[in-house]
């Protein structure tokens, strides 16, 4: 054989446990309106978005290894994506978060035993529901669909959406930045309606909401499931 093919031969075997473990993310719009998918890492910081139309979906493949993970619907958007209602970023691909509110399905992959972690989250509020669920690996899916956006306390109402009170009041009691923090009568409205997704920043002390599967598992994000 000769020395080249050597070479490419040993370079693609060093690729293939990374091709194995690539998380690919399928993200489908159930909504009866168009939303205006989007994703972003911070480890590495990249990110994306696209357009989609009711029962449209799109397709994202996710490094091996990446953290900060999450993947989220704008609404209210203008036709190039930006100036949203909610989940906004400010650009159509976007490179990092969106702003409240909007609900998110976060994830870090191949961590600890090399597990894929995974939740929905409210903590920066609430605009669709979400359905978050493996198609491989055998592992269970979560789900936080409820009419969260209707039953608001005013104090979090927003357009398109319901507010975390941090974003609203930013203090200590919601935001929890400085030491342990409690379950408030914000983060109950939440919980009860969505008992598997984080109601506030420290949720994760008082209640089981990141869920794990096998690195290289696949997923399915449904928005208004």
């Amino acid at each position: 054989m000769a020395p080249s093919t050597n070479a490419a031969l040993c370079f693609f075997l060093f690729l293939l446990p990374l091709s194995i473990n690539a998380a690919t993310f399928q993200i489908v719009n159930s909504c009866s309106n168009t939303v205006w998918a989007a994703w972003a890492t911070t480890g590495p910081q990249t990110g994306g978005g696209n357009q989609l139309n009711p029962g449209q979906s799109w397709t994202v493949n996710i490094n091996a290894g990446s953290t900060g993970g999450r993947i989220w619907a704008r609404t209210g958007c203008s036709s190039d994506g930006r100036n949203c209602q909610t989940g906004d970023c400010g650009m159509l691909q976007c490179q990092g978060y969106g702003r409240a509110p909007n609900t998110l399905a976060e994830f870090s992959l191949n961590q600890n035993n090399n597990l894929d972690f995974f939740d929905i989250s409210n903590v920066a509020g609430y605009n669709v529901g979400i359905d978050f669920s493996p198609t491989t690996g055998g592992c269970r899916g979560i789900r936080c669909s409820a009419n969260i956006v209707g039953e608001c306390p005013a104090q979090l109402r927003a357009p398109g959406g319901c507010n975390d009170p941090c974003t609203v009041f930013g203090t200590q009691q919601y935001c929890c930045n400085n030491g342990p923090c409690d379950p408030t009568d914000f983060s109950r409205f939440f919980k009860a309606r969505c008992p598997d997704a984080y109601s506030y920043p420290q949720d994760d002390r008082t209640s089981t909401v990141v869920f794990t599967c096998p690195g290289g598992t696949n997923y399915r994000v449904t928005f208004c499931p």
